[in-house]
């Protein structure tokens, strides 16, 4: 077993109903009731749109979640929830679905029943694990400092993460080891376009300065 290392505050965080932990956790004794019940907290949680709904296929294609977990296990495990009331099962033509016992669940439950509810053409993916912006600046830059974290927890703020990700990359490919760097490369991307945008753009430039400017008269139109 790997030592776990702690949570971050920058963790997000799933909500479990009071009742859930004050009642129902007495009372399940099967490791894979409950396993499989905080499993669809989570999963739910990460889920838009009316449909919050998981298949017994959807699940097994977790491969993170069903290490050390089989087959068996999940369909028990799903059977005793459903048993205990809470997940609700419903049988459509288009397959089996588990939905959370909550009113949105009931009522995606009962929509579904009555034809009044198409499940998702492409079921959500588990939401990935992704780093936080401290743990990408320490993994790459060092220590933390208090100014810094502030400043850090402003562009998480201002910026998507696979942008911080991707400059700080940028920094590190460079030998740039500085966040004043990174933020120089996050208000560029801002200002003038990210990626695909912003190279149309330059290559634009380029153009122009060849088509346009002093080397104008020796290209052929």
């Amino acid at each position: 077993m790997t030592p776990f290392q702690g949570f971050s505050d920058q963790e997000t965080f799933t909500r479990i109903p009071d009742s859930f932990l004050r009642h129902l956790l007495n009372e399940i004794e099967d490791a894979a009731e409950l396993k499989v019940s905080l499993y669809f907290f989570w999963r739910i949680e990460h889920m838009e749109g009316p449909f919050r709904s998981l298949g017994r296929s959807e699940i097994l294609e977790d491969r993170t979640f069903m290490e050390g977990f089989s087959a068996a296990e999940l369909d028990r495990g799903l059977e005793k929830a459903v048993q205990r009331g809470s997940l609700l099962q419903v049988e459509a033509d288009s397959g089996r679905f588990y939905f959370l016992n909550s009113p949105r669940g009931r009522a995606a439950a009962g929509a579904l029943k009555k034809g009044g509810l198409r499940p998702a053409a492409h079921p959500a993916a588990p939401p990935p694990d992704r780093p936080n912006v401290f743990k990408l600046y320490e993994d790459n830059f060092g220590p933390l400092t208090p100014l810094l974290a502030d400043a850090l927890k402003d562009a998480e703020q201002n910026y998507p993460l696979d942008w911080i990700e991707q400059a700080i990359g940028e920094a590190v490919t460079r030998n740039k080891r500085s966040w004043k760097y990174v933020e120089t490369i996050l208000r560029r991307w801002k200002e003038e376009g990210h990626g695909e945008e912003q190279d149309r753009r330059d290559a634009e430039k380029d153009r122009h300065k060849y088509v346009e400017g002093k080397y104008a008269p020796y290209i052929k139109h």
